[in-house]
């Protein structure tokens, strides 16, 4: 499944650019020679019935619990995810219309595709705060035309963008298309998207890695106890025995804690430099974000905890190697 991810602030034009990129991407393969083997999806909020309310954690209009509950969101994302995970398939292209604003969201996307060895990029349609704002109160005071966002949900919202970083695997390729960009080069660079899911660079072969294995029940004990308890082990472990591997050395660790004897081992490739408590504990702290369950995922299970050490491993090999 070639997943294509849109992103961007509120009333920026993404749902505007998915319909392009719609008729585009329907072109290209109604006019395939020989036959083109996908099949097109667009999902989005408005696809799945999602109300633009649930995204509202106005903090002058909600309390503090229903804000850091977030229950609406997270049953929102949950059916999305769903909705994508329904159509999951090597001839399945998939536009996911949406702010997609949370990058543990397009974390867990990133490996759902590559868990499935299918490629997924990034669209962040590009547009100034001012010009965003502006296009929202004009919605606002338009009745029956496209709905806008209450002013503090607007300003919320723009509050928690996280933008993509081309930097991390789960954010590229990344491909831009400014908010007044005229439909020529649109779609120049839709078929740069074109190329990257089913053209040439389609043909690199997409390989599931540590951090991508599938989710299930963990026989441990609480998920969350199990997922601080094993990932601070492993923090412990580097920092043991980086002097003795030395600065872009090899540190072999125990796929068991406590199985210091000759059982199953991982393998960390550590960077250039020396690590410290404090990088490492960053580090740490960003996987344990993006595996919490916090983002509306929570029913899709737990990992064991000898997958959640791969999983960690698995996520500092590819930090480390980004990082140089």
């Amino acid at each position: 499944m070639p997943l294509i991810i849109l992103t961007g602030l509120p009333t920026s034009g993404k749902s505007h650019r998915a319909a392009q990129l719609q008729t585009y991407l329907a072109e290209r393969i109604a006019s395939s020679n020989p036959p083109s083997p996908y099949r097109l999806h667009l999902i989005s909020d408005e696809t799945q019935s999602v109300s633009r309310t649930v995204y509202d954690l106005d903090p002058s209009s909600l309390p503090a619990h229903v804000r850091s509950a977030n229950a609406s969101e997270k049953d929102a994302r949950a059916s999305i995810y769903a909705a994508v995970k329904r159509v999951l398939s090597p001839k399945d292209i998939v536009i996911l219309d949406g702010m997609n604003y949370i990058k543990g969201w397009r974390y867990q996307l990133h490996c759902e595709a590559k868990n499935l060895a299918t490629p997924s990029v990034i669209l962040q349609i590009g547009c100034p705060v001012d010009k965003a704002r502006e296009i929202n109160e004009e919605r606002l005071r338009t009745e029956g035309g496209v709905e806008g966002y209450s002013t503090g949900n607007w300003d919320n919202l723009v509050f928690r963008y996280e933008e993509p970083n081309p930097m991390t695997r789960w954010d590229s390729p990344l491909f831009t298309v400014i908010w007044d960009d005229d439909e020529e080069q649109a779609r120049r660079v839709y078929e740069q998207i074109w190329d990257s899911v089913a053209g040439e660079g389609a043909k690199k072969k997409v390989i599931p890695n540590k951090s991508t294995v599938q989710r299930d029940k963990d026989p441990g004990g609480d998920y969350l106890y199990v997922l601080e308890k094993e990932t601070q082990d492993i923090v412990k472990r580097i920092l043991e025995k980086q002097n003795e591997a030395g600065e872009g050395g090899t540190v072999r660790l125990p796929k068991v804690n406590g199985g210091d004897d000759g059982g199953e081992e991982l393998v960390l490739e550590l960077p250039g430099r020396k690590l410290g408590l404090a990088q490492l504990q960053r580090y740490r702290r960003a996987f344990v974000g993006l595996n919490r369950g916090g983002i509306g995922l929570e029913g899709v299970g737990k990992l064991a905890a000898g997958r959640l050490r791969e999983s960690f491993v698995g996520y500092l090999n590819d930090v480390f190697e980004k990082d140089g």
